[in-house]
């Protein structure tokens, strides 16, 4: 049974005493290999008045699924039998639920209280909001970028190459948003898949994600094709997590790096303008190299690469 969330706006009491449907919403979270993370956040989202939670559990071998299942015996773990990447388990989770609101989430992470109210309230309030996206906080209290601008070429090509060396480029800078622009509730592009909440008739619209990614840029992609479907996005910094990035990446390096350029090329042959798509050759050779170079710089400093975040 999905959850009754009953939002701290003042028009609630009216609603409900008109006999009004409260809003309803079911949490998916796509687990590999988190280990107790997964618990934490689960009780985190309960606590936050969800009640209908589905964990697809991607072939962990850590027990984490079976912990779950023992702490939690209302919530429903699909164990698909093998790894279907991110998006994919995300599909596969939403498929079992009916409520009209899916919350999508990483299984490391914890969420502030009042940030599920706050995104469904956003959805709530505005009709042509298909998906809305929280701050978000590394352990450490620093906050990462997301609600972001799909990249221009010359963004792009600025952020993949001098951002491994140059944090603060200013490619980087514009592209991540940084500064002030993490603390104001605005429109984005696109806001980080790692925990979002989005309207049913939204994400069906489109199709949900397209599992053809395997892991990173689903995100963006999903809100590429939302926005292409006359939907908004929304970033609302009132809403908070926390997020402990890279837990299950660490575990497989160098083959989640090559993930991450397999879909950043993925994305750009899908985007690219007429004027771009001969430039294509030349963003597949650039990717070739950024990888590499990726994979150098994870070897002389294994945890710094994956400890940014999913971009």
């Amino acid at each position: 049974m999905a959850v009754s969330l009953k939002l701290s706006r003042a028009t609630d009491r009216t609603d409900a005493a008109a006999g009004e449907e409260p809003a309803q919403v079911a949490a998916v979270i796509v687990n590999y290999n988190a280990g107790e993370s997964l618990t934490g956040c689960i009780a985190s989202i309960a606590a936050d008045g969800v009640e209908e939670i589905v964990v697809v559990d991607n072939a962990s071998v850590d027990g984490s699924a079976e912990r779950a299942a023992d702490s939690f015996p209302d919530v429903l773990v699909v164990r698909p039998g093998r790894n279907l990447g991110y998006g994919a388990g995300a599909n596969r989770g939403a498929a079992e639920t009916s409520a009209p609101y899916i919350l999508v989430c990483n299984p490391d992470l914890v969420v502030v209280p009042g940030a599920v109210r706050c995104l469904v309230e956003v959805l709530e309030k505005n009709g042509d909001v298909g998906l809305a996206g929280p701050m978000m906080r590394e352990l450490s209290g620093v906050v990462y970028p997301s609600g972001r601008e799909f990249p221009s070429l010359t963004d792009a090509v600025g952020h993949a190459f001098l951002g491994l060396v140059w944090g603060g480029n200013p490619w980087t800078r514009r592209y991540r948003h940084l500064g002030s622009e993490q603390h104001r509730a605005r429109d984005a592009d696109w806001v980080s898949g790692a925990f979002f909440v989005v309207r049913r008739l939204a994400f069906e619209s489109v199709g949900g994600f397209d599992e053809r990614y395997f892991m990173y840029l689903e995100d963006v992609d999903l809100c590429w094709r939302l926005h292409r479907a006359g939907w908004r996005v929304r970033y609302e910094p009132d809403a908070e997590v926390v997020h402990e990035q890279g837990r299950s990446a660490s575990r497989h390096p160098y083959s989640m790096l090559l993930a991450h350029h397999v879909s950043m090329w993925r994305f750009a042959r899908r985007t690219a303008e007429r004027s771009e798509k001969m430039l294509l050759p030349l963003v597949f050779l650039g990717l070739l190299v950024r990888v590499v170079l990726a994979w150098a710089e994870h070897l002389a400093s294994p945890r710094s690469r994956l400890r940014r975040g999913r971009r």
